[in-house]
């Protein structure tokens, strides 16, 4: 069944870090070890591809499994928390690990799964997504990712789009204050055609709930740890959009608009693990292309753009300027020219 291997490189994680979270010492360093050693080493030295579904053939089972994943979420975070809040007994070495492995899984994890639920039609897997960004207290992307970034993409106006030569230290504050701005601007002017800002009040109301919550049950070490899990699992979020976008910029057009967004305006990655572990939010190019296709359904051509190395990779080279531009810029160039080539 297509879904299953999501299901297991998504769901073995959860295990691994509640184990951890309640027994400390190897369990935690497992739990560390999947979503980063074990997945690099998967993604390296085994070349998979992974087979491509029929939409009607898995829409249910893969709905299912992205609830089932939004739900491990909510545990997982009470979970790692009161860890981390001490709750558990274990020591520095143990929560620092585990701070790590959590916000590893609640970034690569959880918010590409919840990306996946607020592009689903039904109000239901809507609301589940939105509330798992709500709780990393980033419930205001759900507006911005799919009224400004789908609609602008690889633009001036896509507040996740890095142009060539920007660095990702100088995305990152860019690219957080301007979701959040833009998210509130928009909401505003709904508000304004509609007397209510449900949207931004549960945005901003769910946060402070949940933070409200870890401060009750936990203190301030609650709040604290939290806090932390949210900025890293935004950390992440923003870093994936950098690696995704970087430099594909739409051609602006005689007439001021811009060239209709293709494949050429997204990177993307073939590396299996990662994939299945992220439900493929790597094969970028085809969910720009179509929004509402399920995840086990997305496609990836030889006419899309491929980044050199997997996501997780790809993301520690970004940590270092020189080395991403020496890598990335060429590609880029690359991938443009071939692009023009076309239209002319």
């Amino acid at each position: 069944m297509p879904v299953l291997p999501f299901a297991f490189a998504a769901i073995a994680p959860v295990l691994l870090l509640g184990a951890g979270a309640f027994w400390g010492g190897l369990w935690a360093v497992v739990g560390l070890a999947y979503v980063s050693v074990l997945a690099f080493a998967a993604d390296t030295l085994i070349t998979r591809r992974l087979p491509d579904a029929e939409p009607e053939e898995v829409e249910r089972a893969a709905n299912r499994l992205s609830v089932l994943i939004a739900l491990a979420h909510f545990a997982l975070m009470a979970i790692g928390v009161a860890a981390l809040a001490g709750a558990t007994g274990l020591g520095l070495a143990e929560r620092v690990a585990l701070f790590f492995a959590f916000g590893l899984y609640f970034g690569q994890v959880s918010i590409a799964n919840a990306h996946e639920l607020i592009h689903r039609s039904d109000r239901r897997l809507f609301g589940l997504g939105k509330w798992v960004f709500i709780s990393m207290l980033y419930g205001h992307v759900t507006t911005s990712h799919r009224l400004l970034h789908h609609a602008h993409v690889a633009t001036p106006k896509d507040p996740n789009f890095p142009p060539l030569g920007m660095s990702f230290y100088r995305y990152l504050p860019r690219s957080l204050a301007l979701n959040l701005f833009e998210s509130f601007r928009l909401e505003r002017a709904r508000a304004a055609r509609s007397g209510r800002m449900t949207l931004f009040v549960s945005y901003i109301g769910g946060a402070l709930a949940f933070l409200a919550l870890a401060g009750f049950a936990f203190g301030g070490a609650g709040i604290a740890a939290l806090a932390g899990f949210a900025a890293y699992a935004q950390f992440q979020h923003a870093m994936v959009d950098y690696l995704q976008h970087y430099g594909l910029a739409r051609r602006r057009l005689p007439d001021g608009r811009y060239e209709p967004q293709g494949p050429q305006h997204s990177w993307n990655s073939p590396h299996w693990f990662t994939s299945l572990m992220a439900v493929n939010v790597t094969r970028h190019s085809d969910h720009h292309a179509h929004p509402g296709r399920i995840y086990p359904a997305l496609r990836l051509t030889s006419q899309m753009p491929v980044l050199p190395y997997s996501l997780p990779a790809m993301g520690v080279i970004a940590l270092v300027p020189r080395l991403w531009f020496r890598m990335m810029d060429k590609r880029v160039a690359r991938v443009l020219a071939m692009a023009e080539g076309d239209h002319g």
